[in-house]
């Protein structure tokens, strides 16, 4: 009987493990302040229970990731969507620009900021076919 108890308690705790790592893809192409806010909001409330977070920026929400990116606070935290991408990024989550970002939008790879890169997508695709993945469009 304590063999199959603790065989129970591994076997819980290994899927618990596997819970708190899930893989999550945060795809993020709105140009709303408010929009990329929650996006990043979420994405860093995602990585504080324990989930593995990717965030794929398109279109103008790719500007999230240049240097000099700005915007006006949000409440009731006072921080801008830019500065909670950082947030996620400093915590462990990897951050791309999409493939189609820089290229047609004219800016050089070296205007992205630390800890963004360009989104392969043969690997963004395979990541976003992982069976386990959860994947969210903002």
């Amino acid at each position: 009987m304590k063999k199959l108890v603790a065989s129970a308690v591994l076997a819980g705790s290994a899927a618990l493990a596997q819970a708190d790592s899930l893989p999550v893809t945060v795809i993020l192409n709105s140009a709303s302040p408010m929009t990329q806010g929650i996006a990043m909001v979420l994405a860093n409330q995602m990585q504080a229970q324990g989930g593995q977070v990717d965030i794929l920026l398109c279109d103008q929400a790719g500007d999230l990731a240049l240097t000099d990116a700005g915007g006006e606070p949000l409440k009731p935290n006072n921080l801008t969507p830019a500065q909670l991408l950082s947030a996620a990024i400093e915590k462990g989550a990897t951050a791309s620009v999409c493939a189609l970002y820089l290229p047609n939008t004219g800016h050089p790879s070296s205007a992205l900021r630390q800890g963004v890169t360009v989104a392969a997508p043969d690997a963004m695709a395979r990541r976003l076919l992982e069976p386990q993945r959860k994947v969210m469009v903002f």
